[in-house]
C-alpha cells in the first residue's frame, strides 16, 4: 500500500508543525505539557487538516506512550476491549477521531476506563464537544480549540511538499484547501500523478475528478455542507435544498445541519431578520426530537425560510471586530462610572461615581473610545 504524501510529509515533533501557536508556541499549554511529559486527556477540536491528528502524534512519541488509533465511524466497545486486554509497560493513549460519532452508550463504556487512568484518551473533533460529548467524559478532557490554518501556515506546508507550482497555483490551492493542509497536499500529489504539470487548470481538472471524491466521512463531507451555507448565504434555496439532500441521502446527522443553520441565522441573517434564530432554533429541536426521515421535511422548510432572508453580517462584523482589539489590547481599565461597587471602600475609590442610567457618553475604555463595532 503506497503512503499518501500528506501523510509522509506530517510533521515528527513541534519544531516542525505550522500553525495553532496559542497551543504549540512558547509557554503554550500542548507544548507544556509535552516538554515536562505530562500524561493527561483531552480534546482537540478544530476544523479539518489543521493538525489534530498530527499533534496527538507528536504528543504520544514525546511521552513515550503506547498510542493507539480509532475512528469512531467504524469502532465500538469491542476495540476499547482489546486496548484493555493489551499487555503493555507504557501507558494506553487512544487516539479517537472523530469522537463526536461516538454515541452516548459507547462514550458511557469509554467513561470509567478515562476515569481510572486505564487509558489516556485524545478525541479529536470538528463538531462542539458541548453538544457531543457526554458531560462525565467531557469533565475529565481539557479541550483545546484549533483554528483554520492560515495563508502563510498553508504556503509553508506547500512549499515543504517540493513540487513546481507558479504562484498563481499557490494563491488558487490555498482558496481552494480553506485551511485543510490534508487537502491541498492531496490536490497536489493527484494533480501531479494525473498530468505531471501542476498549474492552476490542471488542479482544476483534478479537483472535478469523480474518481477522487472522498466518502461522506471524508472532505466531500465537508465540501458539501460549505456548498450548503454558501448557496443559503447567495439567496438562493434551489442549490440549499439540492446540497440538503445530498446529506439527508447520505445520512448525515440531522442536528449536525441544523446546528449550521442556527449559526447561520445569526451569522449570516442577523438583524435583518431577527426571528430567523427562532425559526432555526425550532429546526434545531425538530431535528433532534423527530428524527429521520419526517425531520428532513423540517430541515427543508427551514433551508427555504432562510435562503429566502435578508442578510446582515453587521453583528457577526462587530463581534469579530472587537475580538481583534480584545486580542490587541488585552484587559483595558473599565471606566470608573461603569464598575461595580459593592463595598465602601471601592465607592470611595470612585467605582460607580457618577453612574447614569441611560446616559450619552461613550462607555468604552479610554483607549479605544468612540470606537465603532456595530456599523
Amino acid at each position: 500500500m503506497v503512503e499518501p504524501l500528506a501523510s509522509k510529509l506530517r510533521p515528527k515533533n513541534l519544531e516542525e508543525f505550522q500553525g495553532q501557536q496559542h497551543l504549540v508556541g512558547k509557554d503554550k499549554p500542548i507544548r507544556v505539557a509535552t516538554e515536562q511529559k505530562h500524561l493527561f486527556s483531552f480534546i482537540l477540536w478544530g476544523p479539518p487538516g489543521c493538525g489534530k491528528t498530527t499533534l496527538a502524534k507528536i504528543y504520544a512519541n514525546a511521552l513515550d506512550a503506547e498510542l493507539f488509533e480509532l475512528s469512531a465511524v467504524s469502532a465500538g466497545k469491542a476495540d476499547i476491549r482489546k486496548i484493555i486486554a493489551d499487555e503493555h509497560d507504557k501507558p494506553k493513549l487512544l487516539f479517537l477521531d472523530e469522537i463526536h460519532r461516538f454515541n452516548k452508550a459507547q462514550q458511557d463504556f469509554l467513561l470509567p476506563f478515562v476515569e481510572s487512568g486505564e487509558i489516556t484518551l485524545i478525541g479529536a473533533t470538528t463538531e462542539n464537544p458541548s453538544f457531543e460529548v457526554i458531560a462525565p467524559l467531557l469533565s475529565r478532557c481539557r479541550v483545546f480549540v484549533l483554528n483554520e490554518l492560515t495563508s502563510d501556515d498553508m504556503l509553508s506546508i506547500i512549499n515543504q511538499a517540493k513540487f513546481e507550482l507558479d504562484s498563481d497555483a499557490k494563491d488558487w490551492l490555498i482558496a481552494m484547501a480553506n485551511g485543510d493542509a490534508r487537502q491541498a497536499i492531496g490536490m497536489l500529489e493527484n494533480t501531479q500523478n494525473l498530468y505531471k504539470k501542476i498549474n492552476v487548470e490542471n488542479l482544476k481538472q483534478t479537483l472535478q475528478s469523480k474518481h477522487l471524491r472522498y466518502d461522506k466521512a471524508g472532505d466531500e463531507h465537508y465540501n458539501t455542507i460549505s456548498a450548503f451555507i454558501k448557496s443559503m448565504r447567495a439567496g438562493q434555496p434551489n442549490a440549499a435544498i439540492y446540497y440538503l439532500a445530498r446529506m439527508v441521502d447520505s445520512g448525515e446527522d440531522p442536528k449536525f445541519i441544523a446546528r449550521r443553520m442556527v449559526v447561520f441565522a445569526s451569522e449570516d441573517i442577523g438583524l435583518a431578520v431577527p426571528t430567523a434564530l427562532v425559526v432555526a432554533n425550532a429546526v434545531f429541536q425538530a431535528a433532534e426530537t423527530i428524527g429521520y426521515p419526517e425531520c428532513a421535511i423540517n430541515l427543508a422548510h427551514g433551508v427555504a425560510y432562510l435562503c429566502s432572508c435578508k442578510k446582515d453580517r453587521s453583528g457577526y462584523n462587530a463581534l469579530r471586530a472587537a475580538q481583534k482589539d480584545v486580542k490587541d489590547f488585552g484587559n483595558l481599565p473599565v471606566p470608573m462610572n461603569i464598575r461595580n461597587a459593592p463595598t465602601g471602600l471601592m465607592k470611595e475609590l470612585g467605582y460607580g461615581k457618577d453612574y447614569e442610567q441611560y446616559t450619552d457618553d461613550d462607555l468604552l475604555p479610554d483607549k479605544i473610545k468612540n470606537k465603532k463595532y456595530l456599523k
